[in-house]
Parts: structure tokens; sequence; C-alpha cells
């Protein structure tokens, strides 16, 4: 029996969970009625604001817009992170360093760093040269915040009246951010980093700290840096003294002051002055009267003489310098390794040949670099024109070497005990889902190493890599031979898909010609204070070469090398009477075409291609890489005493043991081609085969077919 305490509980419980239930149920009844009177109510309002016809065409519009806008904020915002990154850190810092640079010889070739009591206050400036500047430069810089609309309109129009580029668009800030955290990459990515990094200065610095730096960091042509700079090295006086005449010339350099440096070219300069002088009356700066002096009496200039500055080479050693002095050692002169005669030759090849074969080509850019086998860096090419873009792409410019990076795989190879002679199947190849092609397309059968690399067959080196070396043991031996350059270690990287320095190649390459020694690489011999002490000496202080590649791997590997240029890629390459030995690279969508190569005096490697990375038209490694590199090197071995490279006796060519070794190579081909014969699958039935072999019989058997008589031709 159920005590009548526990019923009286259990009773309470369940009124309790009814009226609950009760509660519940009214509760979202009442809320349920409500909203629907509320929506009834909002859409009897809402009707009253209903639009139709126009109105309502322009409100979707504004809808549209603002979604677009929305979500352009965030892509926009995603595009500014990168650029912003480029301002973390002391990015007003000039540095102290000033350096003097003499090349091998002791003498002058230029200067590089700034000090802080040569900038000369905006203040204390001429007002016409302020003028000038802006005039030419950025005319409404007071009116804008970084990007120049109006300016950019007015340039697109006039380039377009004139069919060509005739007016730039950019602002003196956009310049500025360029100069201060970006290359001379024309690249929309480059683009749109300058424009938001122009919006960051603008928001960080005032218009007068923006130009003083515009001033003070762009480059004027000589070797200078700056207008105050520039004003001593082409007047001999301080930017506080100029004329108007002066200064409109200084002003006329900031578009391109290669071109334009009145050192080398006075009229141009001259031209160019009296350009400005124009830009002063049209943009009502000053009068054509108050102009009219300047025009009637031209400045002159400083007798500099016509010595150009090997700029891309001072830019590399002053950042050596920074990298070798001692702490506290600022104020020096640097003695360095720099040829002027090897430096003239190789600009002079460069451009000599696309300015002959670019346009066919489709090639505008390119770079080199020439060591001597003692590990000195005579010429640096880091462009066409320093003054259009001072970007270094000897140096700085990471690109994919191609078949150019195979001597590494077989160097690796020839240390593991594989030798020239060694056959490996040319054939298709997958590694992974990787399956790549030879140039051409096609395969090879079984060939041998050498024939592997004179021919520049991919299939080969993947095969070893993939079957004896592993790609580590190949990116280790290329960080060995001086490769500095960030290498992926993915298995494309065998063919040259990662990028690397035209340095980075040329002195990967010297390792051959230094009998397989790595780390003699320099461009300063020496560090001098200016009274005389000498704080660093390459001699004493740079540790000693080391050994990466053993004598035998070494003789194999120049032994290959050596015939590119005979019978191999290379042929554009071969000096008349010298051994030369070398490899071509081409890489994808014929995007970087290279020729690295050495005798036993001098390693160059040379790189052309396009900043924005266009395709050239099918230019390989072995057409116009290869005729620059030879040119060069045709002029850096006039009148010295030639050195046979290591592994090869003598370092002049033998026309007979090169007529051998072509006659050789042809019969090698004829074999592996045969061989490759014999082992194709066979694609035609048996009964097919005996039918063709049948009739090849009996057409051999038939007799000889007698020629129709004189009088049968005549009445045909």
């Amino acid at each position: 029996m159920v005590e009548p305490g526990k019923v009286r509980k259990r009773g309470r419980i369940a009124a309790f969970f009814l009226a609950l239930d009760a509660w519940i149920d009214s509760s979202a009844y009442a809320l349920s009625f409500g909203l629907g009177r509320f929506w009834e109510a909002a859409t009897i309002v809402s009707r009253r604001f209903r639009l139709r016809g126009w109105r309502r065409g322009l409100i979707e519009v504004l809808s549209e817009a603002f979604t677009l806008g929305a979500g352009g904020a965030v892509v926009m915002l995603a595009l500014a992170m990168p650029a912003f990154q480029e301002t973390t850190g002391d990015w007003r810092a000039q540095g102290d360093f000033a350096v003097t640079f003499l090349d091998r010889y002791g003498n002058e070739i230029g200067q590089r760093g700034i000090i802080q009591r040569d900038s000369v206050p905006v203040d204390e400036m001429p007002d016409h040269l302020i003028k000038a500047v802006l005039a030419t430069e950025d005319r409404r810089f007071f009116e804008h915040y970084g990007i120049d609309v109006f300016g950019l309109l007015r340039a697109l129009s006039e380039n377009m009246r004139a069919n060509s580029v005739v007016q730039g668009g950019s602002s003196i800030t956009q310049q500025l951010a360029k100069n201060l955290f970006l290359t001379n990459e024309r690249t929309l990515q480059r683009k749109i980093k300058e424009a938001f990094l122009a919006l960051w200065l603008e928001a960080n610095l005032s218009k007068k700290q923006i130009l003083q730096l515009y001033l003070d960091r762009s480059y004027m042509g000589g070797g200078t840096f700056g207008i105050e700079a520039a004003a001593d090295f082409y007047f001999g006086k301080s930017v506080k003294d100029l004329t108007l005449a002066e200064s409109a010339m200084l002003a006329g350099l900031f578009k391109a002051p290669t071109k334009y440096a009145p050192h080398i070219n006075l009229p141009a300069a001259r031209a160019r002055a009296n350009v400005v002088l124009d830009n002063l009356v049209d943009a009502g700066f000053m009068s054509e009267g108050q102009v009219l002096q300047a025009r009637l009496h031209p400045a002159d200039v400083v007798d500099r003489g016509e010595q150009k500055s090997p700029d891309y080479f001072l830019d590399w050693a002053f950042d050596e310098v920074k990298r070798l002095a001692p702490k506290g050692a600022h104020s020096l002169v640097a003695h360095t390794t720099f040829d002027a005669g090897i430096q003239k030759a190789a600009e002079e090849s460069l451009e000599f040949h696309l300015r002959q074969y670019g346009k066919q080509y489709r090639v505008s850019e390119g770079a080199i670099v020439v060591i001597e086998t003692n590990g000195a860096v005579r010429a640096i090419v880091g462009g066409r024109d320093y003054g259009t873009s001072q970007f270094n792409r000897a140096t700085r410019a990471l690109r994919q070497t191609g078949s150019s990076f195979k001597p590494y795989v077989y160097a690796t190879a020839m240390e593991h005990g594989l030798t020239p002679s060694t056959v490996i199947s040319g054939g298709p190849v997958n590694w992974g889902g990787w399956q790549p092609h030879n140039y051409g397309g096609g395969f090879a059968g079984n060939v041998t190493i050498m024939t592997a690399l004179t021919k520049s067959i991919n299939t080969v080196p993947v095969r070893i890599t993939k079957d004896y070396l592993g790609i580590d043991a190949v990116v280790d031996m290329a960080k060995a031979m001086g490769v500095e350059s960030p290498i992926e270690r993915f298995k494309t990287s065998v063919l040259g898909t990662s990028g690397e320095t035209v340095m980075d190649q040329a002195t990967g390459f010297s390792v051959f010609a230094q009998n397989g020694f790595a780390g003699s690489r320099h461009g300063i011999t020496q560090l001098v204070t200016h009274t005389g002490k000498v704080v660093w000496d390459f001699a004493k202080d740079q540790p000693p070469p080391h050994r990466v590649l053993s004598e035998k791997a070494l003789g194999y590997m120049n032994t290959m090398l050596s015939q590119v240029p005979v019978i191999g890629t290379g042929r554009r390459a071969a000096l008349p009477g010298i051994v030369v030995a070398g490899k071509t690279g081409t890489t994808q969508s014929y995007r970087d075409a290279w020729f690295c190569g050495f005798t036993g005096n001098f390693t160059a490697a040379v790189w052309l291609g396009n900043d924005d990375f266009t395709p050239t038209n099918k230019m390989t490694g072995g057409s116009l890489p290869a005729m620059v590199w030879q040119r060069l090197m045709v002029y850096a071995h006039q009148g010295i005493d030639l050195k046979p490279i290591p592994g090869i006796e003598h370092p002049f060519v033998d026309h007979k043991v090169a007529a051998a070794a072509a006659d050789a190579q042809k019969k090698q081909a004829e074999a592996d081609a045969e061989k490759a014969a014999a082992e194709r699958p066979p694609v035609l039935s048996a009964h097919t085969t005996q039918l063709l072999r049948e009739l090849s019989q009996a057409l051999r058997a038939a007799p000889a077919l007698t020629p129709p008589s004189t009088e049968t031709l005549s009445s045909l």
C-alpha cells in the first residue's frame, strides 16, 4: 500500500509538468501569433516603399555595387597584406657606410653609401629646382593622396596620341615606394604593391618628407644617388647653388638617368633640359620670359670622361662590403676584382645580340656574370640599362635553369661510381606519376651518359636520380658547389624547375674550372680605411677553398662538358682554337635560356629572357645565349696565357681529335638507332610482316626497267 505523502508528492510533480507544458504551448502560440502580426505589418509598411520603373533599376544597381564593393574590399585587403609586410623593420635607415671602390688595377670606379650630413633639406634647395622636378615628374604632388588619377589619365591620353610611351603615370610617391621597397620587375603584382605602399607612405609621412626622400634616394646616373651627389658630380657644386639651367638638367634625369647623363651625352641632356623648361611653362610655375635665359645658355658639366659606372657590380660589391666589414669600420676603400675591359665586352655582347635578334626571338633582357679561374668576379651585367631598371637580374632574379642544372646531377652520378660510358635507358620513365619528355618529343634507346649529356636527353638524368641517387644527393651537391639559391627538393628539380641566380650558376660551374674546389668566389680583395689600415684581406681572412669533386669525377665531367660545344647543343659557343666546356639550358615555354660555360681561364653564365616571364619565340640556350657567351669570351681570351681545363691536357682544340670525336658520335648515334629499332615492340601482325618481306625480295629480284627512247619521250 502506497503512503499518502508519496501520492501527494507525485501529484504535485505531475501538476508542475502539466503547468510547464501548458505555459510552453501558450507562449509558443503567442510568439507565433505576434511574429505573424509583425510580419504582416512589416509587409504592409514595405509596400509603401516598393519602387517601380527606373527607381527600382537604380536600387538594384546600387545593391549589386555594394555587394561587389564588399567583395572587392576583401580582395584588396588580401593583396595589400604582402605589400605592407615590406614596411616592417627600420625602412628609413640608409646605413652609415660610405665606400669608395677601386678596380683590380687601383682605379676608382664609383662610390656607394650616403652620409646623412650630405642630405640638403628641401627648404634649402632652390625654388626653381623643386618646381622643375614637380613640373616634370608630378605636377599635382601636393593635391593627390599618393596616386594621381588625373595624371594617370593624362599620361594615357598623351601616350595614345603619340602611339608610344611619352609620359609616365606614376606619382612621386609611387616612385619612392618602388625605390624604397620594391624591384623594377614589370609585373602586375609589383604594380599592386606599389599602389598600396604609396598610400601607406602618404598616411605615415608628410609631403615634404616624401619629397625629401625622393630627392635623396633616386638614381641620377654616373653612379650617383640623390640630388646633392648629382649636383657635385655633374657641376662640381652644392645643390644650393644650382642655376635654373642646371636644375632643369638634373630634373630631366629622373626619367632615364643613363640615357640623359650629361657626362655621357651632353646634347641629349640639354635637349631633355629644354623639355623640362617647357614643362615649367606649361604647368604655370614660370613664364616663358623667366626660362628664356636658361634656354639661351644651357648648363655645362664637369668633364668626367665617358667611362660608364659599373653600377650592377657596385651594388653587389656594396652588399659584400657590408657583410665583410668589421664592426665599427664604415668609411672604407674597397679593392675589388672588377675588370673594366671584360665588363665592357660583356655589356657590348649582350646589347649587340639583343639589338640584332631581340625582336626575332621576342626577348628583351639578359644578365651575365664572369668569374676568373681563381674565383675573382670580373664582370656583372644585371640588365640592359641600369638607369631604366636598377634591379640586378644577375644576383637577385631567380630564374628556372632548365637543362643547365643537369651537370649537378651528372657530377653527383660520377661521385657515385658511374662513368661517361655507363649505359642508361633513354626510354620513357615514370617517377611517381611524373613522366618527363625530351626536347622535341620522342625517346632515345639505351645511350651512354656522354651521349645523354651532350644531346641534353631529359629522361636519362631523371632515371639516374630516381634509381641511383635520390633528389637530396643532387641538391646537396649543388649547394656544395656554391649554389645559394633555394632549390626545391622535388623530383622535377632534376630538370631545372627551381630558380637560381646567374651568379649562382657561374659560381657552380666555376668549380669545374677550378679543379673541383669551391669557396673561392669573391669580389673584394681588401678593405682599407682612409688612413691606410687594412681591416679585411681576402688572402688572410677568407677560409681556404675546399674540394667538392674528386679528381676522377672532375675529369669525367670536364671530358663530357667539353663535347657539348663540339658535337652537342652548344656548338655556337665554340671558340676558335680554344677548348670550351659548358651546358645549355632552356625552360618550359621558352621563358628562360641559358649558356653556362668555362675555359681554363674564365667561367661565364649567360641568361636571356623577359622580366614579365612571357615566353620567347622558341629561343634555346644553344642559340642567343651561346652567341652572347662566345662573343664575350673571344675578347676575354685575347692576349692572355691560355690555361688547360682540369682533366684536359691542353687548352688548344685538336681538330683531328674533334673530327674523330664527331665520327665516333655519329657511329654511336647509328648504333643507338639500330638498337632502338630492335627494341621496338612489333606493331604489325606476323602475316603482314611476311607479305612485306616477300614484296621486298620480289622488288630486289625484278629486272631493271629499260629507259624510254628519245622518240617515246618526244611523243609524250
